[in-house]
């Protein structure tokens, strides 16, 4: 009698224990992933598409990018012809995602990319679904007005839009001029320029103020009183130009897209011919952050044949890494610099392409605070864009708007540099 009570009393404890490992297993276990649609569309603005994923994804969220086409199956029906001759290649299309649950949709803006999403109605049905259901939804610059409006889901709201969209609100929205609003389960912004405000709102929403924080930090945001943007420049000379400047942008997997898209995308509005082109074996690369699929205008061997006024990079490690082991680019910047031509790099790039390859040597620059300490000259590493003669740096993806629309000042002058920067909502 006594062995029994003594073997059940061991079974008891023992089944104390398994319970209390799969209770502590339970708690250690990460919360499943959440969610985020971002439709897409021909037109669609990609530096606020490529923002929104790269923060959303810093945050841990698990991110689908669909387009709103109906086309045939495979890489070419997913092929997404955004603004400023932007090619993407989305992850799947939003009418195989109807039935699908998410935590967050999110609609970038440009024209006619907000057109276009307004117009599938697929999209329109998943929008409002997820809204009754109480789930988080947003848009940026011309989506607010010209989508989720006309669909009905800022009735009674707060919103905010692109300025030149204000007056498309119905009386039944709330305009506020403010580069981000919340109200409710509805996030707005206005624009490219605030994208990365508008992607940390959705952070803030979705996993609260701490989490925020802890994303904002490694990105160095700009402040968001601005009246100008931060340069320092050294030496200053005159960048010339015989006509149109002719603008290489080398990419790479593991390139940052928030970097790569605001050099294409603000150069080209200023009026620049902006090469982009693939260290890979492929067109078609995967940058850093979402796995954002980026498809190039050409192939590095073909761009190495033609003559360019800028050849600048984007960061992102693994990218940069690339950039420094290809012979070819590297020739490329060095004949640039040694005709005194101007070339740049932001963020990864500086400390892993141009610095161990002598393209820093006697030049001040900047680089992602992390790396500074790989330069040599570290003495101006704390200014956001260094301009150093015809050498031009800066820091992380938080500055890369500031760096391209830097850029504009040296090709095209300050007022097109303003110009644009007010055109983005950045200033």
């Amino acid at each position: 009698m006594a062995a029994a009570s003594s073997s059940l009393a061991r079974r008891a404890v023992s089944w104390r224990r398994l319970l209390l490992s799969r209770a502590f297993a339970a708690a250690a276990a990460p919360a499943p992933a959440k969610r985020v649609l971002l439709p897409v569309a021909n037109g669609t603005e990609p530096i606020e598409a490529a923002a929104t994923a790269d923060v959303l994804n810093r945050a841990g969220v698990r991110i689908t990018v669909a387009t709103v086409a109906s086309a045939p199956a495979g890489d070419e029906g997913l092929l997404v012809e955004a603004a400023y001759g932007v090619k993407l290649v989305a992850d799947g299309r939003v009418a195989d995602l109807e039935d699908e649950a998410f935590d967050l949709i999110a609609l970038p803006g440009g024209m006619p990319g907000s057109a276009n999403l307004r117009d599938c109605k697929v999209l329109e049905k998943m929008v409002k679904k997820h809204a009754e259901e109480g789930g988080l939804y947003g848009a940026i610059c011309a989506a607010p007005a010209v989508a989720l409006a006309h669909w009905g889901m800022l009735k009674g709201l707060k919103a905010t839009c692109y300025p030149s969209f204000m007056d498309k609100f119905p009386s039944d929205v709330i305009p506020a001029n403010s580069r981000v609003v919340v109200d409710r389960n509805a996030v707005t912004s206005q624009g490219p320029g605030t994208s990365v405000e508008f992607a940390l709102a959705l952070v803030e929403q979705l996993y609260g103020k701490d989490k925020m924080e802890e994303v904002a930090g490694p990105l160095y945001v700009s402040p968001q009183d601005r009246a100008e943007y931060a340069t320092e420049e050294l030496n200053p000379v005159k960048w010339k130009c015989s006509g149109t400047p002719q603008v290489l942008v080398p990419v790479a997997n593991g390139s940052e897209e928030m970097e790569a898209l605001n050099l294409i995308d603000i150069l080209r509005r200023a009026g620049a011919n902006v090469i982009v082109a693939s260290v890979e074996d492929n067109l078609q690369i995967v940058t850093r952050r979402h796995k954002f699929n980026l498809v190039a205008d050409m192939m590095l061997d073909e761009a190495a044949k033609l003559e360019f006024d800028l050849i600048v990079m984007p960061g992102g490690l693994l990218g940069a890494e690339k950039f420094a082991s290809t012979e070819k680019l590297v020739d490329l910047l060095k004949k640039q610099a040694e005709s005194n031509k101007p070339y740049g790099a932001i963020c990864a790039s500086p400390a892993h392409v141009l610095e161990p390859h002598g393209l820093l040597k006697g030049k001040k620059a900047t680089a992602f605070p992390p790396m500074a300490h790989l330069l040599t000259d570290q003495s101006h590493c704390e200014n956001r864009v260094v301009i150093d003669g015809n050498l031009i740096t800066s820091r992380a993806p938080g500055t890369a708007t500031e760096f391209a629309v830097a850029i504009v000042d040296k090709l095209f002058g300050r007022e097109k540099a303003l110009s644009i920067a007010k055109e983005l909502i950045f200033m």
